[in-house]
């Protein structure tokens, strides 16, 4: 569905995902975490989104990167706040980041974000990683 919706607007959807890696989460709430991840990503992006998904000590580190118009320190805070939307004349509830820090956090994990204004934003996801004993 994203890949869909990136090709209609003309975005280039990267991808570089370890297909090996399982964290312990229902399903439903990955599928919310990563799709309002994507939304805002390719609303926001100029031309590129990038989804990365990567083991590391402990977890998996799940980053969505777009080329934006980035944000200032200011709005990267408000970014993940409940009903936080960052620019009015855009459509949405401003619940999706917050949703899914709201889901990280849920499972163990943080919700992070990093951004430059006039380059873009990566919101970068940690969850621990699930090991079948």
């Amino acid at each position: 569905l994203a890949a869909r919706l990136a090709g209609r607007r003309g975005i280039a959807l990267e991808r570089d995902i370890d297909a090996s890696l399982a964290v312990r989460m229902d399903p439903q709430d990955l599928q919310e975490l990563v799709g309002n991840l994507l939304d805002n990503a390719l609303r926001w992006a100029g031309r590129r989104v990038s989804l990365r998904v990567a083991g590391e000590v402990g977890g998996v580190r799940l980053s969505i990167e777009d080329d934006g118009p980035g944000m200032s320190a200011e709005q990267r805070e408000a970014a993940l706040a409940r009903g936080a939307r960052l620019d009015e004349r855009r459509s949405g509830s401003g619940l999706g980041l917050a949703i899914v820090r709201q889901i990280a956090e849920g499972h163990g994990g943080q919700a992070t974000v990093r951004s430059t204004v006039g380059v873009g934003s990566t919101f970068t996801i940690w969850l621990p990683r699930y090991v079948d004993r």
